[in-house]
């Protein structure tokens, strides 16, 4: 009895800290797109904003992971196939489809189609491991989406396209395959051959800044750079200030937390962990852009709050073998281990 009520508290603790970093991550990455929006709107393109983020977090940790975890060249090198799909995929294939996206549609409608992922992964796990969710987190899918669109304010004065809808669409797959790659990674195994967060989030960021350089200096997209001021909350400033902050926030320290926090989470729950970016994209938006926050935003962020928690409660429920949904920590058992080795 005394065992498994360590074991229970170990997994709880195990979460908690997974969900404290999922957050963190969705905290830094909301910061994203007032910071980018201040350099377009100082006649930067969508491209070289993208470039100039995933550049910049790449030198970034790349000297924080040379501190950390010297070796981490060659363990990149062994691990090639996860890192080049994980740079090209979910880092420089969601910004480059976000933000064609927003040229084509309202930023609201952009932002909801990209934020389908958890119905991508939700369903993607239901197919390939053929176990039904249960029904509260099927509820709180539903709920989380609905108040996603209410955050979004998706209905007033939002235009569809079509050309946009398919970028939206596809950058909701790359964000669904963020949430299930990040879930390959478990810290590292016993015999130190496993793919480290920090070396995951480094070389993904050298290979998505060096893929979206390429197509911007081929002249596949158009990458224009200024050295006009910009403008963040009320505060003229140089461009070097949101360039570095980008760098920082949103992308060097948000793609480490987030793939530490999904790898202890659920890749199902972590995605829908995810759609608290929105709330904070909104509430960055008010502070650095003065955009407003309405009634109906501040209700949908209730709601999509509510749809997390049900959709906890519903994992909760749900008795899946570790093998196939590794919540328990890296250590507590040897079928665990084994799995992870595998």
């Amino acid at each position: 009895m005394t065992a498994t009520r360590s074991d229970r508290t170990q997994t709880a603790g195990h979460f908690r800290v997974g969900l404290l970093f999922a957050v963190g991550s969705a905290l830094a990455f909301g910061m994203s797109g007032p910071l980018a929006k201040s350099l377009m709107e100082a006649g930067w393109t969508p491209t070289a904003a993208v470039t100039a983020r995933l550049a910049g977090g790449a030198v970034a940790m790349a000297v924080f992971a040379s501190i950390m975890r010297p070796n981490w060249v060659r363990e990149a090198l062994r691990h090639a196939k996860t890192v080049i799909a994980y740079g090209l995929v979910p880092i420089a294939g969601a910004q480059l489809f976000y933000y064609n996206a927003v040229s084509h549609l309202s930023v609201g409608v952009a932002l909801l189609l990209e934020y389908t992922a958890p119905l991508l992964v939700v369903g993607w796990l239901w197919a390939t491991t053929r176990r039904r969710p249960s029904n509260l987190v099927l509820a709180g899918v539903a709920l989380a989406i609905v108040g996603i669109m209410g955050v979004l304010d998706v209905f007033a004065g939002a235009h569809i396209n079509l050309v946009g809808v398919g970028f939206g669409l596809a950058a909701a797959v790359c964000a669904a395959c963020y949430f299930l790659l990040s879930d390959k990674v478990g810290g590292g195994d016993d015999d130190g051959t496993g793919l480290e967060p920090i070396t995951l989030a480094a070389g993904g960021l050298v290979v998505g800044a060096a893929a979206v350089a390429l197509l911007g200096a081929s002249g596949v997209m158009p990458m224009t750079f200024t050295a006009n001021q910009t403008v963040i909350a009320g505060w003229t400033t140089s461009w070097l200030v949101p360039v570095i902050l980008l760098a920082l926030i949103p992308t060097a320290i948000a793609y480490t937390l987030g793939i530490i926090g999904i790898a202890r989470l659920r890749p199902r729950f972590a995605s829908l962990v995810g759609l608290s970016e929105v709330l904070f994209a909104v509430l960055a938006a008010w502070a650095l852009l003065g955009e407003a926050i309405s009634v109906t935003q501040a209700i949908g962020g209730a709601v999509v709050l509510l749809g997390l928690t049900l959709a906890r409660q519903g994992d909760r429920t749900e008795k899946v073998d570790a093998a196939t949904w590794p919540e328990t920590p890296t250590g507590s058992s040897d079928i665990e281990q084994t799995v992870r080795r595998s």
